[in-house]
């Protein structure tokens, strides 16, 4: 497409400088014309008219003259050349040079069209010269310019309209060229954010799996210790219990006993005073081992009390221990449940997002598709523009030539109808003479008959008119003169007669 634009904008500063040396070389010729007094028409007329004022008519060889002819083919195929993008006898212009200038690489083509405008200045001059009079080398250069100009306002406004498409289709180009570009953006953003997206996800989920297994140990070895501390009180409470059964049946044999000895020491004190004193002293002994094994009694259960107390104290404190460990674990297994949900509703959320991104990722897909087709689309729609326009252009120079060609055939069909109508207008004046004087013979023949009155000269008819020798030569000048020099004796066939004479004329 620049190439194209760079063609075109070359094409159009040609065009421009072609219209501008047009126009000022018709604006001279013109200015010419004016001060001399000459144009085509005029040219056309003086030979017709002839400004001698004499009653003579002209010669009609001056005005078919085939030498005018031959400069008009030859002025025509110059028209043809400059049509084509070439003016005759024109000198380089500034732009010419400044675009030489600008490619170096084109000498050889300027060497070319420097040849091509030498050839055609020398057709020109040859042209020229076969023209007669300066006013007619005017004429046919006033008439070869404005034909030009007229082609090349033609080719403007088709190089305008041409240029007009030409900087839509490149605005179309460059708006698809944005989009698909922004299209490319949007689609590399979008991946770069699914990749960061599925980076975050993964990350989240090693370490949702890491944090899961590190509860699941936790709570294993919480379950676990539990579960031992749980085994070690039941097993110490059966020993405290064992220990408690077997102090109390010690309690209750030794009850039993201190029962029996409070039941002997009562019978022996209903035992009379007679009793020697060495029964007194061995009772004695017995009370006092008595006494001792009771206060022995006494102090193993206040230390096995003791004993009782501590360990309760101690279950208690590991009970405790044990249920505050379980109610923070408790705690923590709800914590850890309700992250899990929070991190279960996370990975959904994101689930969704992923799922939006992929259908919008397959949208951005379908789209740079189609956008890919339209392209395709036009850059087909744009070569067929470049072929029709190639085709149009060539349309343009084959009608170009062709109303070059009608042109030259109306100038050459206006020259014999100009032609005609000066043999016309001669002729009527040949036939006006003619009437007249035919009216001058019948005047004088009726007064020759009034005359002479004789039944001879009634019976015969008056005596034919000989014409005027002004009226015979103005005759031989006409084809067929000699047969309308005869006068007819009725009036009415003055209008066939100048019809019959057009008719041969046009013949």
């Amino acid at each position: 497409m620049p190439v194209l634009r760079h063609i075109m904008a070359t094409h159009s500063g040609d065009a421009r400088d072609r219209v501008d040396l047009n126009s000022e070389n018709i604006k001279f010729d013109t200015n010419i014309m004016e001060a001399a007094g000459v144009c085509g028409i005029e040219v056309a007329t003086r030979g017709l008219v002839g400004g001698s004022g004499s009653n003579s008519p002209p010669e009609l060889d001056s005005l078919g003259c085939p030498d005018h002819l031959k400069g008009f083919e030859l002025v025509r195929g110059c028209c043809s050349e400059e049509v084509r993008g070439e003016t005759p006898g024109r000198e380089d212009s500034p732009l010419d040079r400044h675009n030489a200038e600008l490619d170096p690489g084109g000498g050889s083509g300027k060497i070319k069209d420097q040849k091509g405008f030498g050839k055609e200045v020398i057709l020109l001059m040859h042209a020229l010269n076969t023209l007669a009079s300066p006013e007619e080398k005017l004429a046919a250069l006033c008439k070869k310019y404005a034909d030009s100009l007229e082609e090349s306002r033609g080719m403007q406004r088709q190089l305008k309209a041409l240029q007009k498409k030409q900087s839509q289709i490149v605005k179309e180009k460059i708006h698809l060229q944005s989009e698909h570009s922004k299209a490319i953006l949007a689609r590399s953003k979008l991946e770069s954010l699914c990749r960061e997206l599925q980076r975050h996800n993964k990350t989240l989920k090693e370490e949702n799996m890491q944090r899961s297994r590190e509860y699941e140990e936790r709570r294993k070895e919480a379950t676990l210790h539990f579960q031992m501390t749980l085994n070690e009180i039941e097993l110490q409470m059966e020993q405290h219990n064992a220990h408690n059964s077997k102090l109390r049946q010690e309690n209750m044999e030794l009850a039993e006993k201190l029962k029996k000895l409070l039941e002997q020491y009562e019978l022996r004190e209903e035992v009379p005073e007679t009793v020697g004193p060495l029964q007194g002293q061995h009772i004695d002994k017995v009370f006092k081992h008595k006494e001792l094994q009771q206060q022995l009694v006494d102090a193993k259960l206040q230390r096995t009390a003791e004993l009782m107390r501590e360990v309760e104290e101690k279950q208690q404190r590991e009970r405790d221990f044990l249920l505050k460990d379980a109610t923070e674990s408790r705690h923590k297994c709800e914590l850890m449940k309700e992250q899990e949900t929070q991190l279960k509703q996370q990975l959904s959320l994101y689930m969704d997002k992923f799922e939006e991104f992929q259908t919008t990722l397959a949208k951005s897909n379908e789209v740079f598709t189609t956008f890919r087709q339209e392209m395709e689309k036009m850059t087909k729609k744009i070569k067929k523009l470049e072929k029709e326009t190639t085709l149009w252009r060539t349309k343009w120079e084959t009608n170009s030539q062709a109303l070059l060609q009608m042109a030259e055939e109306k100038t050459l069909r206006d020259k014999h109808y100009k032609a005609l109508q000066g043999k016309l207008e001669r002729l009527e004046k040949l036939c006006r003479a003619l009437q007249k004087e035919r009216n001058d013979l019948t005047t004088k023949l009726g007064d020759l008959q009034e005359a002479s009155k004789k039944p001879e000269a009634e019976e015969t008819g008056p005596p034919d008119p000989q014409p005027s020798p002004e009226c015979i030569q103005n005759a031989s000048l006409v084809p067929g003169g000699e047969e309308a020099m005869q006068p007819s004796t009725t009036p009415e066939l003055e209008p066939e007669f100048s019809i019959s004479t057009t008719e041969q004329l046009d013949n």
